[in-house]
């Protein structure tokens, strides 16, 4: 008998529900190796026997050609003597140690089950639940660790005798698949009218016919429940908006295939490997000026959220509609996504006409994911379903567990532990009660599925925040304060896998600083473990204090006020729109009662949008920031001048900007050519105050964070414009820059700072 080695393999990350074993179980018979392979708390233990050279080949294999769902980290392994037990075998999985196994995101249906869902002849024709090893949900459905059928929301469905067969047969493409299921033995689908009760008959046949006639429809997905209706029916949004409260912040649109998207949007290479990837994200595209959607699914806006079906349910609705559908979260305003059957008619009966739901619970609620494409790469708004909870890797391990608890806007928080931060899925805005118990259930979640006891906990330096409550109410942990544009900065330098130094330029709405001033324009030196501030915008007073972000025109008020010195040309428009509540604010601005100061530049924006396009309020955050770059004229290249004042902190003087915007508008200039001339002023402004600090001994890398470097203008050109001196420049691909990658810089600042005890 010619001599035999066996291999003790383990392989980590993402390997437990993405078909890791069968593809073992082929692989390893395939090359007649006997052995096994299992779950367990870390990832795939695996052992084969075989000649010597055959298990090296498996080996290679296995390094070089995992399955494709698969994100393998680590392979260990190592020899022990040979058993000469014969054939390969796929063992129970095994409990009781520490849990280190990762769990896949959710995953959009794969071609193979579309196939089956088209074929009349095959059991699964038209079944809306149909998956795989290779698709279906995952993170959404699963409670605990292995990632096995007991521990997701399918255990309660058992399964009949022909997708047993499927689950226990190591050649099926199903084997092992957790949520396998048919007809026979599945989920199912219901149609439910207003008050709960069933509507007869096929439920996509009839939904299809109920939004066809205008209907908006409540249909369950993955995470939650969406809103629908025919995106090309003015009726039909208008009547959406009205119930849903949401008077101008765009709808996402879901469309039947790239073709569809094409007819709606232009759509580069970059964009459509995002619209197609495993993800499915929610992808902002240009729109055509032929789109044929109704004016109020994105009012004013150049651009719309284009995503294609993720699941089977959608392919059938699409597929039956053969239309775009507004396909948008299922709440009202401000509210977290309905998840719960039980909620979804009490929440959204005086919204939806109708429900299309279905029997499998939903264990975890996950909104939609939305992303730009920026110079071919990823530039993440919002990171959510299909996106979590795969985690980051981390440049140096986290000595300690660590929870990074966030902001207050566009919340997430963030677990890390060894060489893992597990960013949670979009939360919302930490403004009531719903959002807060979301929070403290997804971080009770995480800690259960990953096996996490925080041991450091990080928080905002703002006391009124949420977030920052939650985190002085935990017990036993040691606490952590870090300043939100230094977070803003860490989680560039986490998202980029470095720890700086680096010159970090932090444009945001507004975050607590050291000095009890609200900061928002910050140039700082910085690295994970600490930041120096190097400069800033000047202040001005936001009168009103909140009042002044949802009525931006206090701000121009303020920006005006200090660029005239009290002198401001009463024939501006904003003047005269506001001339009843004018005098007023601007009294209350100087006297500095209720009127904080901050070196925002968001706040910036939003008065230069108040001043030349009328946007007094919004009503949603952003809006009016979001609005400037949208009236701006790409092809202008003319810029405002303006100088830095002081040495280190420097000062970006705004009144300058702001008398350069007054002054052309005034002479008759487009608003379009001051929109550009602004924008492009900000992107010297970022360069001018990075060389300034370089050729003062600071380093030649820049990180570009916080929510206003989601507008690609001004990304664009800054990024350019700093590349063009010789910088390195640092924007986000993994995380978002706006506050939901904030939880991330939380956590590597708390664990630079351990590293350093």
């Amino acid at each position: 008998m010619s001599r035999r080695v066996r291999a003790v393999v383990l392989v980590e990350g993402v390997v437990q529900g993405v078909g890791f074993r069968p593809f073992v179980y082929g692989l390893a018979t395939g090359l007649g190796l006997d052995g096994l392979v299992g779950n367990d708390e870390r990832g795939v233990f695996i052992e084969v026997e075989g000649a010597p050279s055959t298990v090296e080949e498996f080996l290679t294999t296995l390094r070089k050609s995992p399955p494709p769902l698969a994100l393998v980290e680590r392979i260990s392994s190592g020899l022990v003597p040979a058993t000469g037990e014969a054939g390969f075998v796929i063992s129970g999985s095994a409990t009781g140690g520490p849990r280190r196994a990762l769990v896949s995101p959710d995953v959009a249906t794969c071609a193979d089950c579309l196939r089956e869902m088209g074929d009349p002849a095959d059991r699964r024709y038209g079944y809306a639940f149909t998956n795989c090893t290779n698709c279906g949900p995952r993170f959404t459905i699963v409670h605990g660790v292995p990632y096995d059928r007991p521990n997701t929301t399918m255990a309660a469905f058992k399964m009949c005798a022909d997708c047993a067969r499927e689950y226990h047969d190591p050649a099926d493409r199903r084997f092992h698949a957790q949520p396998v299921c048919c007809p026979a033995c599945g989920p199912r689908l219901r149609l439910l009218d207003s008050g709960g009760e069933e509507i007869a008959g096929d439920p996509v046949e009839g939904t299809a016919r109920l939004l066809g006639r205008g209907g908006v429809l409540a249909v369950k997905g993955l995470g939650g429940y969406h809103l629908a209706a025919l995106a090309a029916r003015a009726d039909a949004v208008t009547a959406l908006r009205e119930r849903k409260h949401r008077e101008d912040k765009p709808f996402a649109v879901m469309v039947p295939d790239l073709d569809a998207a094409r007819r709606l949007c232009d759509v580069d290479a970059a964009e459509e490997a995002l619209l197609t990837s495993r993800a499915r994200p929610i992808v902002l595209l240009r729109r055509r000026a032929d789109a044929e959607v109704a004016p109020l699914v994105a009012p004013g806006n150049r651009w719309l959220g284009l995503m294609l079906p993720y699941t089977p349910l959608h392919h059938l609705l699409l597929g039956r509609l053969g239309a775009p559908i507004v396909l948008t979260s299922g709440n009202v305003s401000d509210e977290p996504i309905v998840y719960l059957d039980e909620d979804a008619v009490p929440r959204l009966g005086g919204i939806a006409d109708a429900f299309l739901t279905h029997d499998r619970p939903i264990h975890m609620r996950t909104d939609d994911s939305v992303v730009r494409a920026f110079r071919g790469e990823d530039l993440p708004i919002r990171r959510s379903r299909g996106y979590v909870p795969h985690p980051l890797t981390l440049a140096r391990p986290v000595p300690r567990t660590v929870l990074g608890c966030g902001a207050e806007l566009k919340h997430t928080f963030c677990l890390a532990r060894d060489g893992h931060a597990f960013v949670s899925h979009h939360i919302g805005d930490l403004e009531n009660y719903e959002t807060l118990r979301s929070f403290a259930e997804g971080v009770d979640h995480f800690a259960r599925v990953f096996d996490l006891a925080p041991e450091v906990v990080a928080h905002d330096l703002h006391p009124e925040y949420l977030s920052t409550k939650y985190a002085l109410a935990r017990q036993g942990v040691d606490l952590v304060g870090v300043q939100h544009h230094h977070a803003h900065i860490a989680s560039c330098l986490a998202d980029n896998g470095v720890a700086g130094p680096v010159i970090g330029v932090a444009f945001d709405g507004l975050g607590y600083g050291e000095d009890a001033t609200l900061w928002g324009g910050e140039f700082l030196v910085a690295d994970l473990a600490g930041f120096t501030r190097a400069g800033r915008l000047a202040t001005v007073p936001m009168p009103g204090g909140a009042a002044a972000i949802r009525q931006p025109w206090r701000m121009a008020a303020a920006h005006l006020d200090a660029a005239y010195e009290g002198d401001v040309p009463a024939d501006l428009a904003v003047v005269r729109r506001n001339a009843d509540r004018w005098e007023a604010v601007v009294a209350l601005a100087r006297r500095g009662v209720s009127a904080p100061l901050t070196s925002s530049m968001g706040r910036l924006f939003d008065a230069v949008a108040t001043i030349i396009g009328g946007r007094d309020a919004i009503t949603y955050e952003g809006q009016a920031a979001i609005e400037l770059e949208q009236w701006a004229d790409q092809t202008e290249d003319g810029a405002y001048g303006c100088r830095l004042v002081g040495r280190e902190p420097f000062v970006v003087p705004c009144a300058e900007l702001v008398r350069a915007v007054v002054e052309d508008l005034r002479a008759g200039t487009a608003p379009a050519v001051i929109a550009a001339r602004f924008h492009n002023a900000i992107a010297h402004v970022v360069a001018d105050g990075c060389a300034r600090l370089r050729d003062s001994g600071g380093p030649a890398t820049v990180a570009l964070s916080g929510g206003v470097f989601q507008n690609l203008l001004l990304l664009g050109r800054a990024t350019a414009l700093l590349e063009a001196r010789g910088f390195r420049v640092l924007t986000h691909h993994r995380v978002p820059p706006n506050d939901g990658g904030i939880s991330l810089g939380q956590a590597a600042v708390a664990a630079a700072r351990d590293r350093l005890r």
